[in-house]
């Protein structure tokens, strides 16, 4: 079978080394012109982190990733006012968890492809065609692509989703998030092994070290619009400008290019069409509220991988009956976490600092652990 992937990000290149694995004939397109470096830090456990052990990458995903000991909260001084042990996340996951910068997830899957995979950057779909023998991709070059199916897993914004399922299916979650890497030796020294954020309402800036000497830097605010800014820099700039510690050293060495994004959730009433399926973020963004992201477009390749494998549920029902409950639980943890994930008032950073300095207390330690790592997901 061929079957062409829409994207190369976490979702789409763990689908390709599986169906590679399986003997299967991959093409994925890719619309940038190279790998992309700019992500963040994410935590990685879960399904995700099941599927890449039994495909073989988890011991380079170790290599790639980083021993976190805390996410520290922090008041404008630098003094810490409020923390989460990593142990203890670590422990409600069995220790099968591990702190790692986005694309290098992206780099592990990508560097151990199988040679059934074939990878085109510089390839974006502008066109959807499928009948009864096949489906093709047009690509905005004039060339077109031929296969048995079309994946899309080009993300919250996919040109895939658009072309064949319509617009309208982003629910924006009321943040905006930008990310960037920047050198600086003393905020380095500061943060250590440390994820450092700022204990602020309605804004927040993140930092972790990491090992070749950079910063690497996120920030997520409130706003209750979806559409994003004509200059993402300009706007970081301005709209955490007056935030203290390290955050004007910071911005101040932030690089023109950043990423920079809503966040929002992708809800769809059907994952396929025809020819045409999606996984990872095209059907279900949980959004960085929820976390696991990388995890379930992992986990969710893994079960399409399954079905795409087995000639009698090629018409997509099982996975998603087995993978969409699992992706619609994550996104209802997301929602309602939202208030404490970066609190609107005075009021909801103090009970946030109280939770997480009672964290440590028998019970109330398990009721946050198991917040944060949601229920355990099979991929039997």
């Amino acid at each position: 079978m061929r079957v062409l992937i829409s994207g190369a990000g976490i979702a789409g290149l763990a689908l390709a080394h599986r169906l590679g694995t399986l003997g299967h004939d991959v093409v994925i397109l890719e619309q940038a012109p190279a790998p992309r470096t700019a992500g963040y830090m994410i935590d990685f456990f879960g399904p995700g982190y099941d599927a890449a052990e039994r495909m073989g990458v988890l011991p380079r995903l170790r290599e790639l990733g980083y021993r976190v000991t805390e996410a520290a909260y922090l008041d404008d001084r630098g003094r810490r006012v409020a923390g989460l042990d990593f142990d203890r996340v670590a422990r409600a996951v069995d220790g099968r968890l591990l702190s790692i910068m986005r694309p290098d997830v992206e780099r592990a899957f990508r560097e151990d492809l199988p040679p059934a995979v074939e990878l085109r950057f510089a390839a974006r779909v502008v066109g959807v065609e499928q009948d009864d023998d096949g489906v093709t991709a047009r690509l905005a070059d004039g060339t077109s692509a031929t296969g048995d199916l079309l994946v899309g897993a080009d993300g919250v914004h996919s040109a895939v989703r658009r072309l064949v399922f319509g617009d309208g299916h982003l629910r924006h979650l009321g943040f905006h998030t930008a990310a960037f890497v920047f050198d600086d030796p003393h905020v380095h020294e500061l943060v250590r092994d440390r994820f450092c954020l700022t204990d602020t309402v309605g804004r927040q800036v993140g930092f972790y070290g990491l090992r070749d000497g950079r910063v690497a830097a996120f920030t997520v605010h409130r706003t209750s619009s979806p559409e994003l800014p004509e200059d993402p820099r300009a706007a970081v700039l301005k709209t955490y400008g007056s935030l203290g510690w390290v955050v004007p050293r910071a911005l101040a060495r932030c690089p023109e290019e950043i990423y920079y994004d809503q966040v929002a959730q992708v809800e769809l009433p059907r994952w396929s069409s025809g020819r045409v399926v999606l996984v990872g973020d095209a059907c279900g963004a949980v959004s960085l509220l929820a976390g696991q992201g990388a995890s379930l477009g992992i986990g969710g390749a893994w079960v399409l991988a399954a079905t795409l494998d087995d000639p009698a549920t090629r018409d997509f029902t099982a996975y998603e009956r087995t993978w969409r409950p699992v992706v619609e639980d994550r996104q209802r943890v997301a929602r309602s976490g939202a208030r404490w994930f970066l609190p609107a008032s005075s009021r909801r950073l103090r009970a946030r600092r109280i939770a997480m300095r009672l964290s440590h207390l028998p019970g109330v330690d398990r009721l946050v652990t198991t917040g944060l790592v949601g229920k355990p997901v099979s991929l039997a």
